[in-house]
């Protein structure tokens, strides 16, 4: 092969392996493109059509209504206080029954005996409705943040706990077995085998659990909290504040969001060796 023939053979090969990527990119900027239309055509609609169909303000607020609304909150109503405490709590309850639920479906997955002990009781707890619970953690702990955080926590704990511990069942037996050929130790199996096989499933539960954990603390906040998003929406609807009520659920909106996507970074680097979907 002449070197003509090689160079026009290897732009040929470079051509070829760019086009899946451009793409990939053409689809993106297309997508993001339609989801700006979509949100500014939402936008429009908020803000001219309950004007144009004679809706009152206390019902719903046009986008300028909630905008102005918002910087009084912001001076008035200590704003920013609210917003940080409901995070923090979001990102508390979110790591502590992340953690619990882990942790307990892990240990579980390892016996057998203790996960069918276990399991009747835990199913029952599953099954009542968590935030039945905020008003008698209210009477245990008093009007304070405990209540929020608990119901957080109860109600993060259970998406990870059944992810894990379907994920620990399904576990590859002959993968164990040849661990154990290999005589490693019960801690060496768990860490080399059966937590790669399941990070799938628990990356999965921490993302459901995300957007459960901002519910978990608006509950307690409506309840019987006095700070918080939550309290604020109290408030509002008590004082027929709507533009109060649309500011809060929209922070709500965005403290979930963040915490959803920040996980999914998170499981992009964690499961990298996982094959990607081509476009």
């Amino acid at each position: 092969m002449t070197q003509a023939s090689a160079i026009r053979a290897g732009s040929g090969a470079s051509t070829e392996t760019t086009k899946p990527a451009k793409l990939a990119t053409v689809a993106q900027n297309s997508t993001l493109i339609a989801s700006l239309v979509l949100l500014v055509l939402v936008l429009l609609a908020w803000q001219f059509l309950p004007p144009a169909l004679d809706v009152p303000k206390f019902i719903i607020p046009t986008v300028t209504d909630c905008l102005a609304e918002l910087q009084r909150m912001w001076v008035q109503e200590g704003l920013l206080g609210h917003t940080l405490s409901t995070a923090l709590y979001t990102v508390l309850g979110f790591a502590i029954g992340s953690l619990l639920g882990a942790v307990i479906g892990y240990l579980l997955g390892m016996s057998e005996f203790w996960e069918k002990v276990l399991s009747p009781y835990i199913l029952a707890l599953q099954i009542a409705p968590k935030v039945a619970f905020a008003p008698l953690f209210i009477m245990w702990f008093g009007y304070n943040a405990m209540p929020k955080l608990l119901v957080t926590v109860l109600i993060v704990f259970f998406p990870v706990l059944v992810n894990v511990l379907q994920a620990m069942r399904t576990v590859d037996r002959d993968l164990v077995n040849l661990a154990r050929a290999y005589n490693l130790s019960r801690w060496g199996i768990f860490l080399k085998v059966e937590m790669p096989w399941t990070m799938p499933n628990l990356m999965a539960g921490l993302r459901i659990a995300s957007t459960l954990a901002v519910i978990g603390v608006t509950v307690g906040e409506l309840v019987g909290g006095n700070t918080g998003l939550g309290f604020l929406i109290s408030y509002g609807g008590g004082q027929a504040n709507a533009a109060m009520v649309f500011n809060a659920i929209v922070l709500l909106t965005v403290i979930g969001f963040l915490l959803y996507s920040v996980l999914v970074r998170i499981e992009e680097r964690v499961l990298h060796y996982l094959p990607k979907a081509q476009l």
